[in-house]
């Protein structure tokens, strides 16, 4: 094999791993990025754990690239590492497809009619088609199915240039020979580690192994351990992919290695074992493997290993909690603010992938309005009935908000620099606008818990018409904001249009409320002191009902598509005898004072 053969073998494996790339981020396209949303909503069980696991990880053409998502998911808390584990087994089993594909440039060596299948033939109709839709067509589905294509044929390409540049091995008995050392399992097995620890990627390490079984030279002895140790060595990137991660991120990483690692022991124990009572004729040196031979053997390995480790998913967790000890410090030192509510954090991995930031950032917000919503009620209940204990929960609830906050507002930013649709662009805007008003809704919230808290020092009682006057604006206040967190729960536009009419009320009850104390105070009924925080209430109440009026404005806004907020509150509330009409006399009606 001379210099030039080298060169050209170095070329195939990089055309080789080029198309894989390509092929996988087209197929990805064509989901519309959609197979990571599946792979994480869809893991329930350990069966559809590892057949989802299996599905994207032979549409995305790598293990590593399943397992570092799925580290992803684990980091950010949104999947357990129990729930990773299916998921991992699932990805090596996905990883043996590209073996098969590769199969297909047997096709046509027959000659005949079957020669127009040939790899060759095959492959530049690909790469016409896919270079033609990729570049000039508009339908944006053929132009990422263009891109399957294209790289489909570079992949091809490269097989083809590989097999074409070991092709003269064929005659060299040092090149037999030193495959003949493979058979030593051990040997076999460190070969495969190295390998695929170079190359990154355990589908083109056989790939290449399959490109050197056209010489003749490999047989099933040497070709079974090497198959094992790419396995071991595939763990490498998604190790790598973990640094930095949290303590449940780097073990889901460590459970890639784990499996591989004992898949390898069980299959070496059971098969070398039963190969030594029955002597497989296979397995002798005499007996080469072709590349469909090397596509089988990988993937009955994989599932063979799956099959045996499968019961014992609980052992694996327990295994990598032995690995990775918990300790009482920030799993990933980004979330330091002390808190009882649960923090999301914001995977940076899927900044990459706009479809699942988003999701990510829905859960983070919704998670938000919750502990808002939460905190408010509380709040109203400590009016005339204040505890220290519940005026800390929601000081710690406050702050947490201002983590959700700060943390959503950074990480919005970051995702409007990456490329997005037009849906993504305004669903991006939408959690912009509102994350500010969910905060100082909470900011009321602590505020009204402040008002409380003077209530109880100072003794502070109020008139019976302020009590009551405050019992209605609570239970209008509890009306808008169930209303307004639900409508942008459930993004209902229908339900989100009914909250202008009463935050209008609202503000009449607020003023209504003001003057009516003024008049007490000028009676002697209240006194001046009752007065400040009669007054700081009511006002928090009524900022209260602005935020929420925001927040169901943003939502009807932005998905009408439109911006502008005044016009369409005036158009609102210039229809009469509309819906907004009637929705304010009910208002009206349910929520009066008694005089």
């Amino acid at each position: 094999m001379n210099i030039a053969s080298v060169i050209a073998l170095i070329g195939g494996v990089a055309l080789f791993l080029f198309g894989m790339q390509i092929m996988g981020d087209g197929l990805k396209k064509a989901a519309g990025n959609r197979l990571e949303l599946v792979l994480w909503k869809l893991s329930g069980t350990p069966i559809k754990g590892v057949l989802l696991g299996t599905f994207v990880t032979a549409a995305v053409q790598s293990s590593s690239a399943t397992s570092a998502m799925v580290v992803g998911f684990v980091n950010s808390s949104l999947m357990t590492v129990a729930q990773s584990i299916p998921i991992v087994m699932g990805a090596n089993i996905g990883t043996s497809v590209t073996g098969w594909l590769l199969c297909l440039s047997l096709l046509g060596k027959s000659g005949g009619l079957l020669s127009l299948l040939s790899t060759s033939t095959i492959s530049a109709v690909a790469a016409a088609v896919g270079i033609v839709w990729l570049m000039f067509s508009k339908n944006e589905t053929k132009k990422n199915v263009g891109g399957i294509l294209l790289g489909f044929a570079v992949l091809m390409y490269g097989m083809a240039a590989m097999s074409s540049a070991v092709a003269p091995l064929k005659e060299s008995e040092a090149f037999r020979s030193l495959l003949t050392r493979f058979d030593n399992p051990l040997l076999g097995i460190l070969v495969g580690i190295l390998i695929t620890s170079l190359l990154q990627s355990n589908s083109a390490s056989v790939g290449i192994l399959q490109a050197l079984s056209v010489t003749g030279a490999v047989s099933y002895a040497a070709a079974f351990p090497m198959i094992m140790g790419m396995g071991i060595g595939a763990s490498v990137p998604v190790l790598l992919s973990a640094v930095g991660a949290s303590k449940n991120g780097k073990r889901t990483a460590i459970v890639y290695l784990l499996i591989n690692v004992f898949g390898t022991l069980a299959c070496t124990i059971l098969f070398y074992g039963a190969n030594a009572i029955f002597h497989f004729p296979f397995m002798s040196n005499d007996a080469s493997i072709d590349m469909v031979g090397i596509a089988m053997m990988n993937t009955l390995y994989r599932i063979a290993a799956i099959i045996v480790l499968l019961p014992f998913i609980k052992y694996l967790e327990r295994i990598t909690n032995i690995f990775i000890k918990d300790s009482p410090a920030p799993d990933d030192g980004k979330v330091h603010n002390k808190s009882s509510y649960e923090i999301i954090h914001l995977e940076e991995r899927f900044l990459e992938n706009p479809v699942l930031a988003l999701t990510q950032s829905r859960e983070a917000v919704s998670l938000m309005a919750n502990i808002t919503e939460e905190s408010l009620f509380q709040s109203f209940d400590l009016i005339g009935n204040y505890t220290e204990e519940a005026a800390e929960k929601i000081a710690d609830a406050e702050n947490a908000v201002d983590i959700y906050e700060d943390k959503l507002g950074t990480y919005l930013v970051h995702i409007t620099g990456k490329e997005l649709s037009h849906a993504q662009t305004l669903e991006v805007a939408l959690y912009l606008h509102t994350v500010t008003d969910f905060e100082r809704v909470s900011d009321h919230a602590l505020n009204i818990m402040q008002a409380a808290q003077e209530i109880k020092q100072k003794n502070v009682k109020f008139s019976a018409s302020a009590v009551e006057e405050l019992r209605v604006l609570e239970d209008a206040l509890r009306a808008i904001v169930r209303m307004t967190f639900e409508a942008f729960e459930k993004g209902d536009l229908r339900l989100a249009g009914k909250v202008e009419p009463l935050e209008d009320w609202i503000d009449v009850l607020c003023q209504t409320a003001k003057l009516n104390h003024v008049a007490r105070l000028q009676t002697g009924v209240c006194t001046l002191q009752q007065g400040f925080v009669f007054n700081d209430l009511v006002g928090n109440f009524e900022r209260v009902a602005d935020h929420c009026s925001n927040i169901a404005v943003a939502l009807v806004e932005l998905h009408a598509d439109s911006f502008d907020t005044h016009e369409y509150l005036n158009d609102m509330k210039s229809r009469q005898n509309s819906e907004y009409q009637q929705l304010y006399k009910e208002y009206s009606l349910k929520y009066a004072f008694l005089s």
